[in-house]
C-alpha cells in the first residue's frame, strides 16, 4: 500500500473539490506546522490516523463547514479568536465597524474620565476585545443572549489578558441602568429565506437571522438606546438596509448619522450620536 504523503493528502482534497488555500490550511493545523513547511515537503510522510482525520475535515469543509470551526481559530484585528459552532464566524465587515469605534473612543478627551462601552451581542467577543485592545483606557462591557457564546467570548477574554465585562442578556437588559458613552452591535440581520443562508447552515441561526426583512434585531437595538447611552451607536447591517437603518436613527433623535462602506462600496455600517 502506497504511504500517504502531504503531496498525496492534499491531491485528495482536490478531488473533494476543496480550495487550495483551505487544504493546505487544515493540513498544517492537523500536522501543526506552517504552510510553508508543507510547500517543501510534499514528500513527508503522514500517518495514516492524521490522514484520515485530515480527509475527514476536507469532506466537512466541501459541506460547508466554515475553516475556523475546523481549526478552531479566527484571525480579527490582529487578534486570534477561539471560535466553536455557538458563534458566528467573525468577517472582514465586522473590522469596519471596530475600526470605527477605535477612531471615536481615540477621540475621547485625555483629560476626560475613561469611556464607558459596549458590545450588544458580543459572540466570539471580536468586537469587545479589538476594542480593548486598541483603546486599553475605554471599560468595555460585552453582552450576549447565548450562554455558550459568552463562555466562547470569556475563554478568549482570558487567554488575551484583556479586561472586558461579560454581562447575559437580551440586547440593552443584559445592562439594565448603566449608561454608556459608545455602543457597537452586530446583530442577525438576514432575513428569513435569504438564498445565502444554506451555505451559512453551519453557523448559529439565531446569531443570523431576524425578522421584519432582516431588521428587527437592529430595530430593538436602535429603540432602546436612548435609554442607555449618551453618544454613538454604531451598527453593522446588510449591504441593502442603510437606508432603513439611517431612517431608524434619525426616527430615534440621532444626530450626526453617518455610515462606512467596504471595499465593493457598499454600506455595511451606519451609526448616529444620541445627545
Amino acid at each position: 500500500m502506497t504511504a500517504p504523503t502531504v503531496d498525496r493528502a492534499l491531491a485528495g482534497a482536490q478531488r473533494l473539490r476543496l480550495d487550495r488555500l483551505d487544504a493546505t490550511r487544515l493540513l498544517a493545523h492537523h500536522l501543526q506546522c506552517r504552510r510553508e513547511w508543507l510547500l517543501a515537503h510534499g514528500d513527508a510522510t503522514l500517518t495514516p490516523e492524521i490522514t484520515a482525520r485530515y480527509l475527514d475535515d476536507c469532506r466537512r469543509r466541501a459541506d460547508d463547514v466554515p475553516l475556523a470551526y475546523l481549526i478552531g481559530q479566527r484571525e480579527f484585528m490582529g487578534l486570534e479568536l477561539q471560535v466553536t459552532p455557538a458563534v458566528l464566524v467573525p468577517r472582514p465587515e465586522t473590522e469596519l465597524l471596530a475600526q470605527w469605534a477605535i477612531e471615536q473612543i481615540r477621540a475621547w478627551p485625555s483629560g476626560a474620565r475613561a469611556p464607558r462601552v459596549v458590545d450588544l451581542g458580543t459572540g466570539s467577543g471580536a468586537l469587545a476585545l479589538a476594542i480593548a485592545s486598541a483603546c486599553p483606557r475605554a471599560e468595555v462591557v460585552a453582552t450576549d443572549v447565548s450562554r455558550n457564546a459568552l463562555a466562547v467570548a470569556q475563554g478568549n477574554a482570558r487567554r488575551l489578558q484583556l479586561p472586558v465585562r461579560f454581562a447575559h442578556g437580551h440586547w440593552w437588559h443584559a445592562v439594565r441602568g448603566e449608561r454608556f458613552d459608545l455602543a457597537v452591535a452586530n446583530p442577525p440581520y438576514v432575513a428569513p429565506g435569504d438564498p445565502h443562508l444554506a451555505a451559512l447552515r453551519h453557523e448559529p441561526a439565531e446569531a443570523l437571522v431576524a425578522d421584519d426583512a432582516g431588521l428587527a434585531a437592529l430595530h430593538q437595538v436602535i429603540d432602546g438606546a436612548r435609554a442607555h447611552l449618551s453618544g454613538w451607536l454604531l451598527l453593522e447591517h446588510g449591504w441593502d438596509q442603510a437606508e432603513a437603518v439611517r431612517d431608524r436613527l434619525v426616527g430615534a433623535g440621532c444626530a450626526d448619522v453617518a455610515l462606512r462602506r467596504d471595499l465593493q462600496g457598499h454600506a455595511r455600517c451606519t451609526g448616529g450620536r444620541i445627545e
